[in-house]
């Protein structure tokens, strides 16, 4: 199998269809039918709850989110609850991994070096406990980047997500990522600019790749070989 690391560029895709598409990737990528690759895209509005989400999550309840137009999706990603929505960029990896938190802490510096090059000083974040390193990229005290992956047989799926200008609002209605209190911030919100997803994207492809040592790839979504629908 090539070295190549895939990319493609998906545009909105609705969550469930997401969550179909890279569960059909994943097997193929296992049984070596298909690279490694990369999904970069967008949701439409939605809460997601990861295996160690509990009701208190979500204080107002799934009928209240949906009657706000924010669907409720259970995952079976790691992490707990966040939010994705339009203008913000998700990164699905599907990808063979061996040391877990080596994985997670390369995607971290692959989305704080994209983040430099819009000016923005971002970075890990301790905990109350120096060893409880919380998961994602902060600028300050202000998150701007979750992650959550879920590894079958080898191969991850789920990823990231970097807020880039897309409404924060629905993230003061839960318990983001399970830290109460927590400030959530975008790349809009820091810098007062407005450029679309589209350069970050491009920015954030590159990074990934250089980070983990492969050549990209950009294809296109029909080389995925998948049947998914991918229409939000």
């Amino acid at each position: 199998m090539t070295d190549e690391l895939w990319v493609c560029h998906l545009g909105q895709v609705e969550y469930r269809a997401g969550v179909e598409l890279q569960e059909e990737l994943r097997a193929r990528v296992q049984a070596g039918e298909q690279p490694e690759t990369l999904l970069l895209l967008e949701h439409p509005p939605v809460y997601t709850l990861g295996r160690r989400s509990d009701a208190g999550d979500l204080p107002l309840g799934e009928e209240w989110a949906r009657e706000r137009g924010i669907d409720v999706v259970r995952t079976d990603r790691g992490g707990k609850l966040t939010y994705h929505g339009p203008g913000q960029l998700v990164g699905y990896p599907i990808m063979r991994v061996g040391d877990v938190l080596e994985y997670l802490r390369t995607i971290e510096s692959a989305i704080v070096a994209a983040l430099a090059g819009e000016g923005l000083a971002a970075g890990p974040r301790e905990g109350v406990r120096l060893r409880d390193r919380l998961t994602g990229v902060w600028v300050e005290d202000r998150k701007i980047a979750s992650i959550g992956v879920h590894l079958s047989r080898g191969v991850s799926t789920h990823g990231f997500a970097v807020n880039v200008d897309n409404d924060l609002a629905p993230f003061e209605w839960v318990v983001p990522c399970g830290l109460s209190g927590v400030r959530m911030t975008s790349v809009a919100a820091e810098t007062g600019r407005t450029d679309g997803l589209g350069p970050f994207r491009t920015r954030v492809a590159q990074h990934f790749c250089e980070a983990f040592g492969r050549p990209a790839r950009e294809v296109a979504p029909d080389r995925l070989g998948a049947a998914a629908p991918l229409a939000a």
